[in-house]
């Protein structure tokens, strides 16, 4: 039985590598029963039992936050972000995007989330602390506590790879239960190192230390300042900003030197990109 869930689980793995390998390209999914070496049919009833969704809808779901981020962070046109996410017309995919992200490509740059978070220099000094506290930071003691799972280097915005091998492992084998904590830690400043060197963690509360194939870290205890976020994981770099470059300054308080860590509390399978909520762990001295 044990050799059959580690045999499952390889082919999972080879396939999300495909997939992330490949967003630009056509993905049938006949190929990637092929990747999994299996039937079509049986592997797409087994793929959506573990992962709780088609295949066709983990391609769509990672293609559009992808072109999200893109939308947000560079200067592409759209007609070149529509096409890697799969979609022949800039038409086609602003509908796509409306109906995930709850508004059209452009009015999305201009309006998303994450102009909550817009920092101007005149924030430094019109913001007080009362304002911010709207925007729900709360300063909380945390315990020690471990997290297992895969560590991930490169772009933050492409952890979700590590998450999709590590839940899938855990569905696999029968650990994923309803007190699991998602966890990602974030252990570089990505303005001050190179986006293919940044590491991070894609964590669970689970005891994997007796598998090979995790690692286990210990997150440290202590006063933590706790932004809750409610948006697309692809809007966060305004709330980091804000939270390092408005908050912290204002707060009277330091960071520690130890790593940030975000806690995940809803399923991007399961709810729009714009019903996500994170928790970020900005750890205090």
């Amino acid at each position: 039985m044990q050799s059959t869930r580690n045999s499952y689980h390889q082919r999972f793995q080879n396939v999300i590598d495909y997939i992330f390998a490949n967003l630009d390209q056509p993905l049938d999914l006949n190929q990637l029963a092929e990747v999994a070496c299996m039937s079509p049919s049986h592997w797409h009833r087994i793929y959506r039992s573990i992962y709780g969704e088609t295949l066709a809808m983990t391609v769509k779901r990672l293609r559009l936050h992808r072109a999200a981020e893109q939308i947000l962070n560079t200067s592409e046109p759209l007609s070149k972000i529509a096409l890697g996410a799969g979609y022949s017309s800039v038409q086609a995919f602003s509908r796509a995007f409306s109906q995930s992200y709850g508004l059209p490509p452009v009015r999305y740059k201009r309006e998303g989330s994450h102009q909550q978070f817009a920092v101007t220099p005149s924030d430094m000094h019109v913001k007080t602390v009362g304002d911010m506290m709207m925007l729900e930071v709360n300063i909380k003691q945390v315990e020690s506590f471990s997290v297992c799972g895969l560590p991930h280097r490169g772009s933050y915005m492409e952890i979700g790879k590590a998450f999709e091998k590590l839940f899938g492992w855990l569905a696999i084998n029968h650990k994923l239960t309803s007190d699991i904590r998602s966890i990602g830690i974030y252990l570089d400043d990505p303005c001050s190192v190179e986006e293919s060197e940044l590491r991070s963690f894609a964590g669970a509360t689970f005891d994997g230390s007796a598998e090979s194939t995790f690692e286990c870290q210990e997150l440290v205890g202590g006063e933590y300042a706790v932004l809750h976020y409610k948006g697309p994981y692809s809007d966060m770099h305004n709330a980091y900003q804000w939270l390092y470059g408005v908050w912290l300054p204002q707060s009277g308080r330091e960071a520690a030197d130890k790593p940030v860590f975000e806690e995940y509390l809803n399923d991007p399978k399961e709810v729009a990109p714009t019903e996500l909520l994170t928790d970020i762990y900005l750890p205090l001295k």
